[in-house]
């Protein structure tokens, strides 16, 4: 789905002058199309997640059982929480991180390893405060049933190029089966590392039961506020 300047400024919650001027300052992706400016969903998500900017998860879903898809503890469940995960650069740490993930066998891990190498040479996946979560940008063609995520603590902090410079010893691994539900669980990923006390469960390494806990406590309060809106229109 290609988005107008209209549609950013809503989906963001900002106004459509700040988004020319993004686009000005070549800050934010975008592609022209008979001289008007468009937006692909999934690099705009990106792009907000990568730079901690608030925006509605649930508008980048177009699916009405969008509620039923699983959220980000769900997948963190099936991908598990994997600690002192090796490696000295991003290559060998990509490789570390894929060969240690749970994966069906179906799942070709030398081509998700060049899948995840190339998408670092588009550009970092390194958001800030040492996390980075390097996107799988085409899920559908790894063909599993269902999806995960994987997150893992490094043994050693490594350098990459995050917008803050700090290196990075924390990853996230989004493995999905269509292009909408990594969009899904990219938002509900967005949403969590935004909780003070999420990201604070992560900095001092806690337990997989504790980060899962509180990541389905923040999906729960986010779904809070639109659950209560259908009750009252029903």
């Amino acid at each position: 789905m290609q988005l107008s300047v209209k549609d950013v400024a809503s989906l963001i919650d900002t106004d459509e002058n700040t988004i020319y001027q993004w686009i000005r300052q070549d800050s934010i992706p975008y592609f022209r199309i008979n001289e008007e400016y468009r937006f692909n969903r999934a690099d705009l998500l990106e792009w907000a997640t990568t730079r901690r900017i608030r925006f509605n998860a649930n508008m980048f879903i177009d699916d009405d059982d969008a509620i039923a898809m699983p959220g980000i503890a769900q997948a963190l469940a099936v991908g598990g929480v994997l600690y002192n995960v090796g490696g000295s650069d991003q290559a060998s740490v990509l490789r570390s991180v894929v060969d240690a993930a749970r994966l069906p066998e179906a799942v070709d891990k030398d081509f998700l390893y060049s899948v995840l190498l190339a998408r670092e040479t588009l550009g970092s996946t390194g958001i800030g405060g040492g996390i980075a979560i390097p996107h799988v940008r085409n899920p559908v063609v790894l063909h599993i049933a269902t999806p995960s995520a994987t997150l893992c603590f490094l043994e050693n902090a490594i350098d990459f190029k995050a917008v803050d410079g700090q290196p990075v010893n924390i990853l996230f691994t989004l493995i999905s089966p269509t292009v909408q539900m990594h969009l899904h669980l990219l938002s509900r990923l967005g949403l969590v590392l935004r909780d003070s006390d999420f990201r604070d469960a992560l900095h001092r390494q806690a337990t997989a039961e504790e980060i899962l806990a509180i990541a389905a406590g923040v999906e729960a309060r986010v779904s809070q506020p639109a659950q209560a809106s259908e009750k009252s229109g029903s």
